[in-house]
């Protein structure tokens, strides 16, 4: 505040309390009462200086604590909100790392399957030679009895057939062999 208005506002504190009530006036009265309108003229704007300066402190003060509350709240908003989408990426990065694992092991497992299925079945391969070798000794049966006209070279050998393969498609051809053997002979 200016020293104007100061003494304005005390101008009109005075119009208002109104004209004084009838008494005796001194010269000590008088004198008294300057000095304090000096004193409050002097004073006053200092004072009220003060006044205004230790309320935009205080002011200051309140609002700055304010904003530092507000502040702190958004702070620890925002370090929860990184938090719970740290766990979230953290979750995310675990399931596709155990997808990407799965992947691995499925493809691995897919290989080992075409390597399985490369291989050929052990049994299916014994079966091939079983069939094969009661082939040849059919056939070299067939080109004893027909060829070289060794009848019971080729019966031995038919024989043999039948004994080491009974449930083979050759034992059966063998058998066949043999029957026609026995009808030309009779």
């Amino acid at each position: 505040m200016t020293e104007d208005k100061i003494k304005n506002l005390l101008q009109e504190a005075d119009r208002q309390a109104g004209p004084p009530a009838q008494a005796r006036v001194t010269v000590s009265a008088v004198r008294r009462r300057a000095n304090r309108r000096r004193l409050i003229s002097l004073a006053g704007p200092p004072a009220a200086a003060a006044v205004i300066l230790i309320a935009a402190g205080l002011w200051n003060a309140v609002d700055s604590t304010t904003k530092t509350t507000q502040e702190s709240r958004k702070i620890a908003s925002i370090e929860s909100q990184l938090r719970q989408l740290q766990a979230r990426t953290d979750a995310a990065l675990n399931l596709i790392e155990e997808m990407l694992a799965e992947e691995r092991r499925q493809t691995r497992l897919d290989e080992l399957q075409a390597q399985l299925a490369a291989i050929a079945d052990p049994l299916e391969e014994a079966q091939k030679h079983l069939d094969k070798t009661a082939f040849i000794l059919v056939y070299q049966a067939d080109r004893m009895y027909r060829e070289l006209d060794q009848t019971d070279s080729a019966v031995r050998a038919y024989n043999r057939v039948i004994e080491l393969f009974p449930q083979n498609r050759w034992a059966t051809v063998a058998r066949q062999r043999l029957s026609e053997i026995k009808n030309r002979k009779i």
